[in-house]
């Protein structure tokens, strides 16, 4: 047997499938192009489509940064509410905000506005008792009027100036300030004698009303006193922030300051 000879066991080559026939495989590769080239199409205009949205994204962040930095100097601080925790309804951040020198102080200023809210609350109790007890409903509709004014007015007029005082260091807030805090020092004392003038004395727990009113029930009498004790309280505790802010103010150079800006508002207005 020749070397070079076949193997006589080795199989015949495979037969062509008859079926595979050229029109077959030419179909075959058109369709296989085609595919591959729609899903190339449909991933750029997927590309594209999400390189826009990229490109309006930075568009509404540089639109926003440039927003926030012109309300930066302008020298206006966007304020969200956030006290109290369980339902906010005013911006309060005492230790992120104010100068740690000035905290303490500050403290003191919103225990004095919590105080003047506690007083009011405490002096509906005093008077609803006297009502019971026959002194009429007017004095009753009058503490009414007095908390539902007086919580919101105190904290718009002096609470909140002190505030932005101590966080923006401005003079004319400072001013605003010492003028509003004064109307609510004189409240608080008059609030504490309760004399029956300009307001009607029962109505207010201070001093005279309690004295006058203990005759007639002895549980009215103590509900006064001790209306009258958080009135004094709160006096004391407003007299001690008057004084603490005002020497900060003179310390700080910031009278010389709202004497120059109330000089220049002068000259302006008669200009």
């Amino acid at each position: 047997m020749s070397r070079y000879d076949p193997n006589p066991f080795e199989e015949e080559e495979t037969h062509v499938n008859p079926f595979a026939d050229g029109t077959a495989k030419k179909g075959s590769g058109q369709s296989s192009y085609g595919g591959g080239a729609f899903y190339t199409t449909d991933v750029k205009a997927k590309e594209k489509e999400l390189q826009a949205k990229e490109a309006e994204l930075k568009r509404r962040e540089q639109e926003l940064k440039r927003r926030e930095d012109a309300i930066s100097r302008a020298g206006i601080v966007i304020e969200e509410k956030n006290w109290p925790p369980f339902f906010p309804i005013i911006h309060h951040d005492i230790g992120n905000e104010i100068p740690i020198h000035l905290q303490r102080m500050q403290y003191v200023a919103f225990t004095t506005w919590l105080g003047l809210v506690l007083c009011l609350l405490w002096n509906i109790v005093a008077v609803t008792t006297a009502w019971i007890k026959g002194e009429g409903p007017t004095i009753w509709f009058l503490a009414i009027i007095y908390f539902i004014s007086g919580a919101p007015a105190s904290y718009v007029m002096w609470y909140r100036p002190l505030y932005r005082a101590m966080r923006t260091d401005s003079a004319l807030k400072f001013g605003w300030f010492f003028v509003s805090y004064m109307l609510h020092i004189g409240f608080c004392i008059f609030a504490a004698v309760a004399p029956p003038i300009i307001f009607k004395g029962k109505s207010l727990t201070g001093i005279l009303a309690a004295i006058d009113v203990i005759g007639g029930s002895a549980l009215v009498g103590i509900f006064y006193f001790i209306g009258f004790a958080f009135f004094c309280i709160e006096s004391l505790m407003s007299i001690w922030v008057f004084q603490q802010v005002l020497m900060y103010f003179r310390g700080s150079g910031k009278a010389a300051e709202l004497k120059r800006d109330a000089a220049r508002g002068t000259m302006m207005a008669a200009l």
